[in-house]
């Protein structure tokens, strides 16, 4: 049985719908529904997110504000940008490591997560944090804490730095580290998620049973097996508004532009099933889940 790579998001199907993960990343179906009513809309806040995510990495390995700024041409892409401007100087006292990728094994497959940034402190501040993980956000709305704390990216990013990056810290464990989220169309209403031990050994028991449970369904069926059956579609149809698979499972409605609220895998230019590189240290074949 091949070594898979899960991610967050893909996670994050699964628990949202297992019909979704089956289709997506056990058989690999791209499927042509639009994820909202007005597909340009969508596309066009997609490459918005991925132009913030590229200006964000330049700036951050050393470009200067000068050079970067006379490149952003679209009115949205420039108020989040002075957002971000106004933002980025809280961070001066941190080493700020950009777009940083890192696995880890978990249940006998990897778990793997991409950082949009790492804050590294070499003394904590005043709340006792070391490390602050960093994600962008260009959701249109500004999520609550609670639906925010619930997804899969709040339990797997910290417990994939703590695994395989904590070597970035001189000392220290789950307590030292916090997840931000920053909205680029809520600049000013940061999200702090701290961590803790407790909340360590929770989500690692967790997606240990999670992942094992996964690959233990793939494992048992073949190629063919998994395309007769139809894994379980979720209960709740609101999860349906946003799904490209929708269509073929009958599922007809479909959520405006203005609710769109993309995955964060469609901000990078990889599909979320395909592995279009290899993270430094993993030498074995992996597909990624």
């Amino acid at each position: 049985m091949p070594v898979f790579l899960f991610s967050a998001s893909s996670l994050q199907d699964y628990v949202t719908c297992k019909r979704r993960f089956q289709l997506r990343y056990g058989l690999g179906w791209a499927w042509p529904s639009p994820e909202t009513d007005r597909l340009a809309e969508q596309e066009e806040h997609l490459w918005l997110g991925r132009e913030l995510h590229r200006l964000i990495h330049q700036h951050l390995l050393g470009i200067p504000v000068e050079r970067l700024s006379p490149m952003v041409q679209h009115p949205i892409l420039e108020r989040w940008w002075h957002a971000y401007l106004a933002f980025v100087p809280r961070l001066r006292p941190l080493r700020v490591l950009p777009e940083v990728t890192l696995s880890t094994p978990l249940a006998g497959q990897r778990l793997i997560a991409r950082f949009d940034a790492l804050a590294v402190a070499d003394q904590p501040d005043t709340s006792g944090v070391r490390v602050i993980i960093l994600d962008w956000k260009t959701y249109r709305h500004r999520p609550s804490r609670e639906w925010l704390a619930a997804r899969l990216q709040s339990h797997v990013y910290p417990v994939v730095f703590l695994r395989a990056g904590s070597a970035l810290m001189a000392s220290g464990g789950p307590s030292d580290v916090e997840l931000w989220y920053w909205f680029a169309e809520h600049p000013l209403n940061l999200e702090r998620l701290p961590y803790s031990e407790a909340a360590y050994r929770a989500d690692v028991a967790y997606l240990e049973n999670l992942i094992a449970e996964i690959a233990q369904r793939l494992a048992t069926k073949s190629s063919i097996d998994i395309a007769e059956e139809v894994w379980p579609l979720t209960e709740d149809e609101r999860e349906c508004r946003y799904c490209p698979y929708r269509a073929l499972c009958r599922r007809s409605v479909v959520a405006t532009s203005a609710e769109y609220m993309p995955d964060d895998a469609a901000l990078h230019d990889e599909a979320p099933y395909e592995l279009g590189w290899e993270p430094e240290g993993l030498q074995m074949a992996e597909t990624l889940f």
